[in-house]
Parts: C-alpha cells; structure tokens; sequence
C-alpha cells in the first residue's frame, strides 16, 4: 500500500464509512469521549484492535506498542508514553476494563530468542527487556522436545500475563481492582484463523473465547 492509496482511502471513507457513523462523530465531538476499555496491543500491522472486536468509534481507547508490553510503574521524571496512556485511561477516562491483548507469529517475542546488536535497534533492545521475564519462565517450564513454534505461543501467552501483573504496579489500577471498579484481562489473537481466547484464572490457561 502507498501513500497515495491512503489518501484514497479517506476518500472512500468520507462517502461511506464517515456517514454512516456521522452522528456518532458529532456527538464524540460535543461531548467527548467515554470509553469504558483501555485495549493494550501490538502495534503489529496484522492486529486491528477495532477491527478484530468490530468496535465502533469512541468505544475503545486504545495504546499499542511494540509487545503489546505494559513497563512496570516508574515514578520518574522520563518520558513514558505507554503508563501515561494507562494513567489517563484510568483516572480521566475512568475505563472499567483494560484488555492486553497478545497475538500469535509476534515479532517482539521471537526478537527474544534472538541477538539484537544494532545500534539503529537501541531503544528496541531496552524494550524487549519487558519480555524477558516471560522468556525465562518458558525457557524453565516447557518440555525440552517442544518446537520453536510451541516455544514462541506459550512465551506469547505467558507475557500477557506477566503485563496484567505489571498493570497492578500502577497504584490507581491496584487500587480500583481492589475496589472492585476495574477489571484486567488478558486476550489472545490468532491471527490465522481470526480467533480471540482469554486468560481464565480459574483454570489458569487461555480458553477459547467463543
């Protein structure tokens, strides 16, 4: 796809897709938005958080990064854009559930299993470290015939859990999870087949969701 193409594109969209939901838009115009889920994914091209929920607009608000990684809360003065987001979500917005949303064939965690030593990958590097916690977890559980691919799932589906548990770090989440306000779950996308599971605490396993 060019740039030309998404130019196109919003032409299309402003003679469909824009009118049907106009309304919808005007509406989100003069009384702003009020999503009630934060929705964490990858900003792999394949997942569309929109899309794969068939959301409307102003349904979800939405973060994605690379991992669909959740950094653990750091009461500094840098720069962070993924807690900021969280932050907002939850204390502006008021959301009643965040979603991480993890995916199968994920770039960031076969990058685990990989030497990265680019210098043009500085700031890449330092982010995968969010899922190396996951990586070792696998690494130590999984039965040594296992595949590379049945490495990489479990290592995918392990750091969904691992970012919930980072979400709790943020003393706002924890302390509207405690209230009963907030619910964290965890999703799981496959891309092949358009599937979604989630994380059942419960059985301590991804079911299906369907």
């Amino acid at each position: 796809m060019k740039v030309q193409d998404l130019i196109d594109g919003n032409e299309s969209f402003k003679d469909r897709k824009f009118k049907k939901y106009e309304n919808k838009f005007l509406d989100l115009v003069e009384n702003g938005q009020n999503p009630k889920v934060l929705f964490i994914a990858c900003s792999d091209s394949r997942v569309d958080p929109s899309l794969i929920t068939n959301s409307k607009p102003g349904d979800l608000f939405i973060l994605r990064n690379i991992g669909n990684f959740v950094p653990p809360f750091s009461p500094d003065n840098d720069y962070h854009a993924t807690a900021a987001g969280i932050e907002y979500a939850v204390h502006v917005l008021k959301v009643t559930d965040i979603i991480v949303c993890g995916h199968s064939h994920c770039g960031a965690i076969e990058s685990l299993y990989k030497d990265i030593d680019s210098i043009n990958l500085l700031h890449v590097k330092r982010w995968l470290d969010l899922g190396k916690e996951a990586k070792l977890h696998v690494e130590k559980s999984i039965r040594k015939n296992a595949s590379h691919q049945e490495k990489l799932e479990l290592t995918e589906k392990v750091s969904i859990i691992l970012q919930l548990k980072n979400l709790l770090t943020y003393p706002e989440v924890r302390e509207r999870v405690n209230e009963g306000k907030l619910s964290l779950r965890g999703w799981y996308y496959k891309i092949a087949t358009g599937d979604l599971q989630y994380f059942c605490d419960q059985e301590s396993e991804f079911l299906p969701m369907s």
